[in-house]
């Protein structure tokens, strides 16, 4: 069994992290969480029996404590995982992003490799059993995909609403203008983040079907808080779009869907901060007929938490080349649709 210590105390570690891990006994446990002063900590550890602390020292000399799950703020990962290496742990399975430049996040896989230590990017999604099971079907169709087009339309969320109140670059006050006024600038560092911490879940596996990056066709931002881009892949096209509602209504939806051909795959994953199982596949072949495989319980929480136990174990290799060109990939794509955004006003 592997003890874990937590940075980080949010919904992602409360309702997703700890959940999952209270069903892997066998392989898991948490020992102590760490949060930045809010207290949160605290009261997370009390409920399972770990120690709670505020900030990264305590955690990393807790002897107990043999692998680090980072989930705080993106912009404090990088340090987090270093810490974390500076303390001997043998794992990390880091939230997404790993870093946010390209140069971080190549220092941060060269640091882990030199040392041998287990590294994964909490990309649930691309550990999906549902998602597993549609590549290998995209597979099987032999035929090279046209396209990937993935849809959301998601309630709100707190994490992300924030960034329209963020401060303007060069300015004194936050940026309080109703969405569609907001400036150029500001629009384009949104769909950064947005692109960087909310698409980042498709972008492994859509970097696995068609590699490569070759220059956006579109991107805006899309009120009240959303994106929609398209960008050039090779021989296919990539469509994001991504819609927060400002209020509640509607159901949630988080779809991949891959067209191959005459053929089709959609994957419909669950929505965040739910463990229902796998996403769910269907495929609509040549001749219009319309396949539904049988949908796993495991979801993809679980399942890159056992991805991370067959690396500990040495039943998986350690890959860590994919891991830094599936970060490098997010943060280019970010970089340039940002760009493309600022440069459209211009």
């Amino acid at each position: 069994m592997w003890s874990v210590g937590v940075i980080g105390a949010g919904p992602g570690v409360s309702a997703l992290h700890l959940p999952t891990l209270a069903r892997l006994p066998e392989l898991f446990r948490v020992v102590h969480i760490a949060d930045s002063g809010s207290g949160r900590a605290d009261e997370l550890a009390r409920r399972i029996g770990a120690r709670g602390s505020s900030g990264v020292g305590e955690v990393f000399q807790d002897e107990r404590v043999q692998l680090a799950l980072i989930c705080s703020p993106p912009a404090e990962h990088a340090s987090h995982v270093r810490a974390a290496l500076d303390a001997g742990v043998a794992g990390i399975l880091c939230e997404k992003p790993l870093a946010t430049t390209v140069d971080e996040a190549e220092a941060l896989v060269v640091a882990c490799r030199d040392r041998g230590v287990a590294l994964l990017i909490g990309t649930n999604h691309l550990y999906d059993p549902g998602w597993v099971q549609a590549r290998r079907l995209i597979g099987e169709l032999r035929v090279p995909v046209d396209s990937v087009r993935v849809t959301l339309s998601l309630p709100p969320n707190g994490q992300y609403h924030r960034l329209v109140t963020e401060f303007a670059e060069g300015g004194g006050s936050p940026v309080r203008h109703p969405p569609s006024g907001l400036p150029a600038h500001v629009q384009a560092g949104i769909v950064r983040q947005l692109v960087a911490g909310l698409a980042v879940h498709e972008l492994p596996a859509i970097r696995d079907l068609v590699p490569g990056f070759d220059g956006v066709d579109f991107a805006r931002f899309v009120a009240p808080l959303g994106y929609a881009v398209g960008y050039r892949a090779g021989r296919a096209r990539v469509q994001l779009g991504a819609v927060m509602r400002a209020e509640g209504g509607g159901d949630a939806r988080w779809r991949l869907t891959v067209s191959a051909g005459e053929s089709r795959v959609d994957v419909d994953f669950p929505p965040a901060f739910v463990h229902d199982g796998a996403a769910s596949v269907s495929v609509r072949g040549p001749e219009g007929g319309v396949a539904v495989p049988p949908r796993s319980q495991l979801d993809g929480y679980e399942a890159e938490w056992l991805a991370l136990a067959e690396l500990l174990s040495g039943e998986a290799p350690l890959e860590y080349e994919e891991q830094l060109e599936d970060t490098r990939y997010a943060i280019v794509l970010a970089e340039a649709v940002a760009a493309h955004i600022e440069g459209a006003s211009s």
